[in-house]
């Protein structure tokens, strides 16, 4: 591309080159090669402008070339600085001779400069603002100039109404050109088992992906035989094959890539597990991939065109869907320009933690304290997708774990070894950790001395009944952290550490690190987990780790998941600072024998289906139409009351079999509408009642009727914007409404502020807030289900002594 500032003129980089050679007194025939070079350049241009037909033009053009024609090249230096210095300068004229005349021909073509007034047109009210920018900073970004931006008020005109959308379109422009899109007719999505092309794919150079091909290459066998059950599930129907980026941002080298060095050092692996998987689950299922680990092969497959990321994309978005992180996030927005805001209702957001409405809503986080390094995006909360399901209010994306066959789990069951337990934490710094476990909120006489025991304490009790393994990284020497009873292997391969935990019967979390992937994997090869119980729970107001972090969730242990959703006797979560307690669970472990266990969201079927009805279900580009639509009350059935039913033995509303049932996904036949108790917000309310809050069904109840059929007493309705709305004030009998959709939470309740939470405008105090709460329960699916058709949103499968039945062939698991 032709660079236009003044300095390098038509021939780019290469005349300052040549100039620096020249001054610094080289003689040589290459240096002047290369001047006879840039002429030849030069006189090629001249020859294309003087086609022009502009009569003033031509007479300079002719004077530059007959002063061209006088350079006859020579040995000697001064002769070469000369002309090498009148080279640079005739660059820059015949640049702006070029710029000058490419404006007066582009009136010519377009229409008089008459034509190329600013419009004042009120539908485009921002049109004059922006042109006026162009005018000052049309040079700050080569994007402009590659759009045909010159200089001219026609040509910021014509970009600013044909490449964005600022200013009216112009009446003298032909708009009848037909589009340049293309049209692809639809393909069948085919599942697949063959991984080698998905390994090409991913490529090589780093440790992060090398770990993440020896990952599918190991569970290729199991994504295989998943591929064939799930296929036989959805009856061969026919799906559309889809064009997917996947964009690993936090592996770019712009993001600064701190995983990739410490994969051999003990480093953290979740992520990378989690997106193999996501990889593999994709590609298995049989859509066109593409993959970038870097924002140069971001900017190829997007189309970005060249500049600093100010402009549009080149042409439409050529793909369905992106799956991205907050750092692939934050890139693309540096390199899609308003393009971004034209498609985000296509990305993904893998988030671990979790993104609430709270903060992901710009505007009200600013406002009301919420804003933090991330979220922000003003997305659909379910365009985020967790590791573990948190919170309904984002999509539970997973991972999966290696699934035993019968045979498998016999033999471990056989050469278990009662007395020998597995420490969870492959880096020294984490072994630390327990100092400030033990010495947490310790008064000063006692300090020190748990401070002595945190080092060693809780395992000094577990070394007086099990013999205790560690997979601790050292270079060399021994970490001083690990104490010496402790037998250290060292940093495992991944087959190693699956031989070793098969053996043991306990894998004991330390605290840290939250919610990973390991204890799943120790559980499904037979351990029983034992971890800390934290008192308080963490958050982000009481614990560095999760400060900053876009959620006020709060981590009541560990790993919560395993905690609420396995639980005994696989999971136990006990006060490790109670050193009875300890003692007593220990002793407790020995006791119990135990079944390998998996829940099925995590095998590469359960992954396999959900992703699958995600991408069938799930589509954020179509705008949702308001609910009730006007005078649709008329058609329901009672009346105003709507069409919601009360549920036979129950206090719940459901949808009334009868009445009409818009488009959603989970349909609307799973709806339970019930009350929140008085500052419990629909998350808390849900999991007590064995039920799961669907956001998806906000809109659907967020109106008077709904309310009405409650027989909640309003005496006003308003809509306001709020994270806890709708809700309702019992006291005060004053009902309001959610005026933003995109702050339907059902983590609506805020922990910076203790129950009960006053209504805006209301005075502080018990003003009885009950927040509306949707729950619904999956119903009992017909024999042969179809996954892609029936309902798929459920709580994950809960695996306790007193559990129910477990549900499989499920595709949305939500906490």
């Amino acid at each position: 591309m032709w660079r236009t500032d003044k300095r390098a003129g038509l021939l780019g980089p290469a005349a300052d080159n040549v100039l620096k050679v020249v001054l610094g007194g080289l003689e040589s025939r290459g240096v002047l090669r290369k001047i006879s070079d840039m002429l030849e350049v030069i006189l090629k241009r001249i020859d294309a402008l003087s086609k022009l037909g502009n009569a003033s033009d031509s007479r300079r053009l002719e004077e530059l070339s007959s002063a061209i024609n006088r350079f006859q090249p020579a040995g000697l230096v001064e002769r070469i600085q000369a002309i090498a210095q009148n080279v640079s300068n005739m660059a820059v004229r015949v640049e702006q001779i070029l710029q000058h005349s490419m404006a007066a021909g582009r009136v010519v073509r377009d229409g008089s400069s008459g034509q190329c007034e600013v419009p004042k047109d009120p539908r485009y009210p921002d049109c004059p603002s922006k042109v006026d920018w162009m005018r000052a900073r049309w040079t700050s970004d080569p994007c402009y100039a590659f759009y045909g931006v010159d200089g001219s008020d026609c040509s910021f005109l014509i970009y600013l109404s044909e490449v964005e959308w600022f200013c009216p379109p112009l009446a003298w422009r032909n708009h009848t050109k037909a589009p340049t899109q293309k049209t692809f007719s639809k393909r069948q999505a085919a599942f697949r088992t063959d991984i080698s092309s998905l390994l090409e794919q991913v490529g090589t150079g780093k440790e992060s992906l090398s770990f993440m091909k020896r990952r599918i290459r190991r569970l290729a066998s199991q994504w295989g035989t998943a591929a064939h059950r799930l296929d036989r599930k959805l009856r061969r129907r026919w799906r559309e094959q889809k064009k997917i980026l996947v964009h690993v941002g936090f592996l770019t080298e712009e993001s600064g890539d701190v995983f990739s060095p410490k994969v051999l050092k003990g480093g953290p692996l979740g992520e990378m597990v989690q997106w193999a998987d996501i990889l593999t689950a994709l590609y298995v299922l049989g859509h066109n991939l593409k993959i970038s680990f870097s924002v140069k092969e971001l900017q190829g497959f997007l189309g970005v065109p060249p500049g600093r990321g100010s402009c549009p994309l080149t042409g439409p978005l050529p793909f369905d869907l992106i799956y991205t992180d907050y750092h692939g996030l934050q890139q693309m927005k540096q390199h899609m320009g308003l393009s971004l805001k034209k498609h985000k209702c296509h990305i993904r957001v893998i988030d671990t933690f979790g993104t609430e409405p709270a903060y992901n809503h710009e505007e009200y986080a600013t406002l009301h304290g919420y804003r933090t390094n991330w979220g922000y995006w003003n997305l659909n909360s379910r365009q985020y997708m967790t590791m573990f399901p948190h919170t309904p209010d984002n999509s539970f994306m997973g991972f999966v774990s290696e699934e035993l066959n019968a045979t498998e789990k016999r033999s471990i069951q056989r050469n278990k070894v009662d007395n020998m337990a597995v420490v969870y934490g492959k880096e020294a710094s984490m072994w630390k950790l327990q100092v400030n476990i033990f010495a947490m909120k310790i008064s000063a006489p006692w300090k020190t001395q748990l401070q002595l025991q945190g080092k060693e304490g809780f395992l000094q009790i577990l070394h007086r009944y099990m013999e205790i393994h560690g997979t601790v990284y050292y270079e060399t020497q021994r970490p001083p952290e690990v104490p010496a009873f402790v037998k250290n292997h060292g940093l495992l391969p991944q087959q190693e550490l699956q031989q070793l935990l098969r053996k043991a019967k306990l894998f004991i979390g330390f605290g840290f690190p939250y919610e990973g992937p390991a204890p799943l994997e120790a559980i499904a090869n037979g351990c029983i987990f034992l971890q800390p119980k934290f008192r308080p729970p963490h958050s982000s107001l009481n614990h560095e780790f999760f400060r900053g972090k876009p959620t006020s969730r709060e981590v009541s242990s560990q790993h919560p998941y395993a905690e609420q959703y396995i639980g005994r006797p696989h999971v136990m979560t006990v006060d490790f600072n109670n050193s009875q307690e300890f003692d007593s669970a220990v002793r407790e472990i020995m006791r119990t024998e135990v079944e390998p266990y998996l829940p099925y969201e995590y095998t590469c079927e359960g992954m396999l289906e959900r992703l699958h009805a995600y991408i069938q279900h799930q589509d954020f580009c179509i705008p949702e139409a308001p609910f009730p639509p006007a005078n649709i009350s008329k058609m329901w059935p009672g009346g105003p009351s709507g069409p919601f039913i009360i549920l036979p033995n129950s206090t719940a509303l459901g949808w009334a079999p009868n009445a009409s049932a818009p488009p959603s996904w989970p349909p609307l036949s799973a709806l339970q509408l019930l009350v929140s108790e008085e500052g419990q917000s629909c998350v808390e309310a849900c999991q007590s009642g064995g039920l799961v809050c669907e956001p998806a069904f906000f809109r659907f109840i967020n109106n008077k009727e709904a309310l009405s059929r409650l027989e909640v007493q309003c005496e006003g309705v308003e809509a306001e914007t709020n994270h806890v709305f709708p809700a309702f004030s019992v006291v005060q009998r004053e009902c309001a409404l959610q005026k933003d959709p995109l702050l339907f939470s059902c983590a609506g309740f805020s922990t910076k502020y203790p129950p009960p939470l006053p209504l805006p405008g209301l005075p502080p105090g018990p003003s009885g807030i009950v927040q509306g709460l949707l729950m619904m329960r999956p119903p009992t699916p017909p024999p042969n289900p179809d996954p892609a058709s029936q309902f798929k949103h459920h709580q994950p499968t809960r695996r306790r002594e007193n559990a129910q039945p477990r549900r499989e062939g499920n595709l949305r698991e939500v906490a």
